[in-house]
């Protein structure tokens, strides 16, 4: 079933999918992990983070987080 889009749009950043209608299914084709600190990633047009402190942990023990070998 096709989508009819009447609002404005503003896309700001976009690193996978950005489907507009009908979609059986989306899988990932790759995956990533990233870490951040608080306010790291905060994206728009106003923004203000206050961060007194902020610890960030980057122990992973895990070998692998997200498989998708089956998606590609």
């Amino acid at each position: 079933m096709p989508s009819i889009i009447l609002a404005p749009i503003k896309v700001t950043g976009n690193a996978g999918e950005l489907v507009f209608g009908d979609v059986l299914q989306i899988t990932p084709k790759s995956t990533s992990k990233a870490n951040a600190g608080a306010g790291g990633t905060n994206t728009g047009d106003f923004s203000a983070t206050f961060t007194l402190i902020s610890f960030t942990n980057t122990i992973d023990p895990d070998v692998a987080d997200s498989n998708n070998a089956g998606n590609n």
